[in-house]
């Protein structure tokens, strides 16, 4: 019955805690979004696979490589480690904490002291001390609560911040390929280009030889190939320093970086180009993209802190006991006769901390407002990565299409100007000019085709991609 009544204290305070907690509860700020993509067409949901929508068997398996091997990946994911056994610790400041405690000593008393011991008893005894005690801080104002609430929070912005690092390395090693297909085309077009020349200047030195050719003849010939030979050395230069940077984002150690090659997939003409990118109104945009559902997660994280320094203002209440036994001999240690323990309540109320607790709900106040700012930030730049993602895309279609006119106009007047120059109608400097101008606009369409990869693939990202929201396997962190 003694045992009932010590208990009914804690049982109580136990089912107070479930209503008792300081701070609001997290709401969602208001977003004032449109209601439509402009200029985007209605189609099926975003695959989670969206790259693979580009046709390269080699592009998938890149970005495998990258999603395996690349650091920074592997640093995000380790900051969900933390933050999930950050969790683990918060969650076990809200139970009991229960020790276990053995001890023995041998001790004298001095016959010499103020109390001194009667005749005939011995001065030297010992003590054998074996408990186990229990400590228990009530959560009356849901301070703990508020500090796992906070923590949870923080576990799913680490989560939702991998998803984006995830996002991020798939876009950038797709950029990435795009580039260095662009850049092997303009290489295979510059050796084209150099070789045709080059036999031009061959049969321009025999006619020069002949005396059919003048000299100066021969010069133009001979600049125009030496113009396309200082191209090559360039762009070869700008191959390899993309071969190495896809060697970094593919998570490659630096001797893989020096000797393994980086393997060729589609040509750039055989790359597919994907359909226009699906709309869907602002909100479902707002739940796909992992930076968002970050920054909110760190908002009611900041929301939560505000309650848990709150609850500074409120008394500390705590239990503690220990039960167990203590004998002079080892023997009797776990007698009956040997049994001891206690159990006791404290309270304590802060009544002077010149002001620490106020400066330190200031601080979690701050905090959350920046979290806000950084929140609607993070819409605010959402927005407009997918508007400017969608121009972008558009633009670059109508680049591609002008680029591809251009060589169809120029080509047909190379033809035209050489017909001329055999028939002795023009000039050899109207087929230089020409082949010049050829060469600048192949170049050009691949940068364009180029461009308008990216450009799609700068939409999939700024919408989220195909991004399928919380992983099962991460969801844990919510129960």
């Amino acid at each position: 019955m003694m045992r009932l009544r010590l208990l009914a204290p804690t049982l109580i305070a136990a089912a107070l805690t479930a209503c008792m907690t300081v701070g609001l509860d997290y709401k969602r700020p208001p977003v004032e979004t449109p209601g439509q993509w402009p200029g985007a067409s209605a189609t099926e949901a975003l695959s989670s696979t969206w790259w693979k929508a580009y046709g390269d068997p080699v592009l998938d398996q890149m970005i495998d490589e990258a999603l395996l091997h690349n650091l920074d990946l592997r640093g995000a994911i380790a900051r969900v480690d933390e933050a999930r056994a950050a969790l683990g610790i918060a969650r076990a400041d809200q139970y009991p904490g229960v020790s276990a405690n053995a001890s023995a000593s041998r001790n004298r008393i001095s016959q010499q002291s103020t109390l001194t011991i009667p005749p005939g008893v011995n001065p030297e005894y010992s003590d054998y001390r074996a408990t186990l005690s229990a400590s228990y801080e009530i959560d009356f104002w849901g301070k703990y609560r508020r500090a796992t609430e906070a923590a949870r929070a923080e576990l799913l912005g680490s989560q939702f911040n991998r998803e984006a690092v995830r996002l991020a390395l798939i876009a950038d090693v797709a950029k990435g390929y795009f580039s260095l297909r662009a850049l092997d085309a303009q290489v295979a077009i510059t050796r084209r280009t150099i070789s045709t020349r080059q036999a031009s200047t061959a049969l321009q030195r025999m006619r020069f030889e002949g005396g059919v050719a003048s000299d100066f003849e021969l010069r133009q010939v001979e600049a125009e190939t030496a113009q396309a030979q200082a191209l090559l050395p360039a762009i070869e230069q700008q191959l390899a320093a993309q071969e190495t940077a896809l060697g970094v984002l593919l998570g490659r150690s630096a001797r893989a970086i020096f000797v393994q090659p980086v393997e060729r997939g589609a040509a750039m003409d055989a790359l597919i180009t994907p359909p226009p990118v699906p709309s869907g109104l602002p909100s479902e945009m707002l739940e796909r993209r992992p930076d968002l559902r970050q920054a909110e997660q760190n908002l009611a994280a900041a929301n939560a802190r505000i309650g848990q320094a709150k609850a500074a203002y409120y008394p500390s209440i705590s239990l503690t006991g220990f039960f167990g036994g203590e004998s002079a001999m080892l023997s009797n240690l776990f007698n009956a006769q040997a049994r001891v323990w206690q159990f006791a309540g404290s309270a304590a109320q802060t009544v002077f901390d010149a002001g620490r607790t106020g400066s330190q709900v200031g601080v979690a106040e701050a905090r959350q407002q920046q979290a806000l700012a950084q929140y609607q930030s993070a819409i605010q730049n959402a927005f407009k990565d997918a508007l400017d993602a969608l121009v972008a895309q558009r633009k670059a279609r109508e680049v591609m299409e002008a680029e591809q006119m251009r060589i169809d106009a120029l080509q047909a007047f190379m033809q035209l100007a050489q017909l001329r120059y055999d028939n002795g109608i023009a000039s050899l400097l109207d087929v230089l000019i020409a082949e010049r101008a050829l060469l600048d606009a192949q170049l050009n369409r691949v940068e364009a085709q180029r461009a308008q990869l990216a450009a799609t693939t700068n939409l999939f990202k700024a919408l989220g991609g195909g991004w399928d929201g919380l992983p099962d396997s991460d969801k844990s962190a919510k129960n």
